[in-house]
């Protein structure tokens, strides 16, 4: 399997000779060998790079979720990267005055509480609004396969909630830029590079290119594919997931949860794709008592079966049946940012009402079947 910038670079290279590139993307975005998209388009002496816009993170991914990252010039090449997550989350008309075509390049997820598809739409409308042609970059997705989650409502769209798509949605980033210009009527030259030797039906649990951590916790295949899971702990933070550790969105614990009892409520859930496992880490707490804390790994054994947003749903009605509203009561908790993630408050209003996740999960399906059809319009990989 080769990305879309090895397919640009080979087969395309004529879409940039002679003009002003500009690209969206970060060191993640590397080719079959590793090597950096931005890199390779630097040092291309056929390619005229005249600046870097850089995502959530920053192009050198260091910084930490939800901090800003400033505007700088390059340390080696003195290209200015220009910072979509400081003062400004789009581009503005003056910094795209001297760019003919824009490349957008970032290893994104598919799931749209992780917020480069906000960039990526942004960056669209933008470049339709200044006249700029649009090329993404292709790259693989950790679950490709099927939606799943609510789809964002009207009232709740935010950064983490940019378009009106189910959390895990389910395509590519080149998928993703033909579906956004489609539903947002955009007047945008888009073309797609698209990947080589990719299939869906043949994509497995191991990444199929070189894999670059895209944030700080992402720091693997298997932390993307659970990524959905465990995001709401970035609002409930006394659920501990495992950041900074190499099991970082695939383990969960608290100095209050007993994991015998858990795991035997989540292994009778039978979750598909999916086994939980006893699993200790050093607690992150420094105030409690214990040095280690006890908790559950995620394992996922079938990435075609798996379904993270019904697992988040589980593993927080679990929570709730085993704790009660414990985890709403921590003063640290943020409902409102957890709805945001959601892209709706009826989930956790759901959950406190006490309803099982197979209910919470049936709601979801009538705007899925909406959805299913245009999403299937512009899928460029078939399964």
């Amino acid at each position: 399997m080769k990305p879309g910038i090895d397919t640009l670079l080979t087969r395309h290279r004529d879409w940039l000779r002679g003009k002003r590139v500009a690209a969206l993307t970060h060191q993640a975005a590397v080719d079959h060998c590793g090597e950096p998209s931005a890199v390779r388009l630097h040092d291309a002496r056929d390619i005229d790079l005249v600046s870097i816009f850089g995502p959530e993170h920053g192009y050198f991914g260091t910084g930490d979720a939800g901090a800003p990252v400033r505007s700088r010039r390059h340390p080696q090449w003195a290209v200015p990267m220009h910072s979509l997550y400081g003062p400004r989350r789009r581009p503005t008309e003056r910094l795209l005055r001297n760019v003919d075509v824009m490349i957008c390049d970032l290893q994104d997820l598919g799931a749209r509480p992780y917020t480069y598809v906000a960039s990526l739409r942004y960056m669209l409308e933008s470049c339709a609004a200044c006249d700029v042609e649009v090329i993404v970059a292709d790259r693989p997705i950790p679950l490709p396969w099927r939606p799943d989650g609510p789809v964002t409502e009207d009232t709740h769209t935010s950064f983490v909630a940019a378009i009106n798509a189910p959390m895990m949605y389910a395509m590519t980033p080149g998928e993703t830029a033909r579906w956004l210009t489609d539903t947002l009527a955009l007047d945008v030259r888009l073309r797609i590079a698209r990947l080589q030797g990719f299939s869906r039906r043949r994509q497995s649990a191991v990444s199929p290119a070189p894999w670059i951590a895209p944030s700080p916790a992402i720091l693997s295949w298997d932390a993307a594919m659970c990524y959905t899971a465990t995001v709401f702990v970035e609002a409930i933070p006394s659920i501990y997931i495992g950041r900074r550790t190499s099991l970082s969105f695939q383990f969960i614990g608290a100095d209050w949860i007993r994991a015998p009892e858990l795991l035997e409520r989540l292994r009778d859930a039978r979750l598909p794709g999916l086994s939980f496992y006893p699993h200790r880490l050093p607690n992150p707490n420094r105030s409690a008592r214990g040095a280690y804390l006890d908790g559950l790994r995620m394992v996922v054994s079938n990435p075609r079966a798996f379904r993270p947003i019904t697992t988040s749903v589980t593993l927080l009605a679990a929570l709730r049946d085993c704790y009660g509203d414990r985890l709403w009561r921590d003063r640290n908790c943020r409902p409102a940012f957890f709805d945001a993630l959601y892209g709706t408050g009826r989930t956790r209003e759901a959950l406190r009402d006490g309803l099982a996740p197979r209910d919470i999960v049936t709601e979801w399906q009538s705007a899925h079947r909406r959805y299913a059809p245009a999403r299937r319009r512009h899928l460029l990989y078939q399964p």
